[in-house]
């Protein structure tokens, strides 16, 4: 939606034909001469079931001038929701289409407020940003994106003209059936929606919080320390076999610290914090205190204790990130 290239798949949700070209016109222009997918999604066939003259309107004539206008090829791409579903329905449809279309974003400008709330709802499922038209779902105040369509204003115009039976054309100037006018301009303007099955924003962390989180870290990596060096000399006989029971389970435990703390954290210092804590303390308690005892005695258990922690923690530490792919439809 921000025109970042054609690598944009967006689908439009409307009330019926016609909507596309008064509301949403210039910016599906823009969309598709960027190379971009654009899909359209009608709530109904006609804008007014009861209006015999509707179906006029909307005739599948009008909707394929109108797309060509546009500058859509593939006729597949505009289509009314099937059935006209209602309610729980309406919004599975709408989450089944937008997974089709694999959408990276869904703009919405609906009168229904159903429909609207619909759509949202399954944007939000999608984990797709959905945007509202400021047409018609407009609140005072509210932070507004304008998209430049002043290039495509003409296609837009000759979109609307597709629609005789819902408005006169004069120029820029759109006269509803209402007696009210619109004027057709260089921009269109959209407010960024939410809804309750959005995921919520992270907000980034602070300088304090990290802070705080590498200090906690420090203190875990050093209570880690203090137990396996306490622990890794203790051994399990099994028949003749000498198992390193002590060092297996601190080896894992210290192991599990860093890789937890890299898998769910996904910030480095407070992984590095934690390594120079238990690495410390692993240090400072091998060597020998004022009385002559020695927490960690020179073989084999003492040496792969002293060295296998900094080893695993190097490699957590630089092991680069890789970044989650997205799931095609």
């Amino acid at each position: 939606m921000l025109m970042s290239g054609n690598g944009e798949r967006v689908v439009f949700v409307l009330d019926a034909p016609g909507d596309e070209s008064l509301h949403t016109g210039g910016t599906i222009a823009r969309l598709l001469h960027d190379g971009a997918e654009v899909t359209v999604l009608f709530g109904s066939a006609t804008p007014n079931e009861s209006d015999a003259s509707a179906s006029t309107a909307a005739s599948a004539a009008a909707v394929a001038a109108a797309r060509t206008a546009l500058g859509e090829t593939d006729p597949t791409r505009w289509r009314v929701l099937a059935g006209a579903p209602q309610g729980v329905e309406r919004r599975a449809v709408l989450v089944e289409a937008f997974a089709l279309a694999n959408a990276t974003a869904v703009v919405a400008a609906v009168v229904d407020p159903a429909l609207r709330q619909a759509a949202v709802d399954a944007a939000g499922e999608q984990g797709v940003p959905v945007f509202l038209s400021s047409r018609v779902s407009a609140v005072p105040g509210e932070r507004l994106a304008a998209i430049d369509v002043s290039d495509n204003v003409d296609r837009k115009l000759a979109a609307l003209a597709a629609y005789p039976g819902r408005w006169q054309l004069d120029g820029r100037v759109v006269r509803l059936d209402d007696g009210s006018e619109v004027l057709v301009t260089g921009t269109e303007s959209y407010a960024r929606g939410s809804g309750p099955a959005q995921p919520a924003v992270l907000e980034a962390p602070t300088a304090g919080s990290r802070l705080l989180a590498a200090l906690m870290a420090a203190a875990a990596g050093a209570l880690f320390g203090i137990l396996g060096t306490v622990a890794h000399q203790t051994t399990f006989e099994l028949g003749s076999l000498t198992i390193p029971l002590g060092l297996t389970l601190a080896l894992l435990a210290s192991g599990t610290l860093l890789l937890g703390l890299r898998l769910v954290v996904h910030d480095r210092l407070i992984v590095l914090a934690a390594a120079i804590g238990l690495i410390a303390t692993v240090f400072l308690l091998s060597l020998r205190s004022t009385g002559g005892s020695v927490l960690v005695p020179a073989g084999v258990l003492g040496t792969v204790w002293t060295m296998a922690p900094a080893l695993f923690a190097a490699l957590v530490i630089a092991w680069p990130r890789i970044p989650a792919r997205r799931p095609t439809a």
